[in-house]
């Protein structure tokens, strides 16, 4: 995924949130004021949230992976944002679980294949407690960069 962007200022820390679909709303809208997707990615992400949830809890975390269809993305990209307070979301492919979510990835990808590998890196990311943790209590956006970098680099090796 050589044109995937992921740089800081696709980071976000702190971000406000009453409920999973305000969070959505809230780092969606940060995607469209960098130009990263249209404006109807927003409602699209919360659409797609409320038919397949993306929760993914995790030993001390709950992560959040939402995205949405490619025709709503103009540059392919990974955000990730942390919430100021946990957010309740239902678990992916889960029956109805709920989980308490403190870390969005949000993807904005423009090949419907890649959305496979791309899910399968932040899930190598989250098994890895350490760095979790790291991008959790981090305000650092160079170490972030570095740890999600790294892990994207790990992933298109073995692709």
């Amino acid at each position: 995924m050589a044109d995937l962007e992921f740089n800081k200022d696709l980071i976000f820390f702190d971000v406000e949130a009453d409920s999973n679909l305000d969070a959505l709303d809230n780092v969606a809208h940060k995607l469209l004021d960098l130009g990263y997707v249209k404006e109807s990615y927003v409602e699209a992400v919360k659409e797609r949230e409320k038919v397949f949830a993306t929760g993914l809890p995790v030993e001390n975390f709950a992560v959040a992976v939402p995205h949405t269809d490619v025709e709503h993305v103009n540059k392919q990209s990974i955000c990730v944002a942390t919430l100021k307070k946990p957010v309740t979301f239902e678990v992916m492919a889960g029956a109805g679980e709920k989980c308490e979510v403190s870390i969005l990835f949000m993807l904005a990808l423009k090949e419907p294949h890649q959305q496979l590998a791309m899910l399968q890196t932040v899930i190598s990311l989250i098994q890895q407690e350490d760095k979790l943790k790291a991008i959790y209590e981090s305000k650092d956006k160079d170490l972030i960069l570095k740890i999600v970098e790294e892990e994207l680099a790990k992933q298109a090796e073995e692709a």
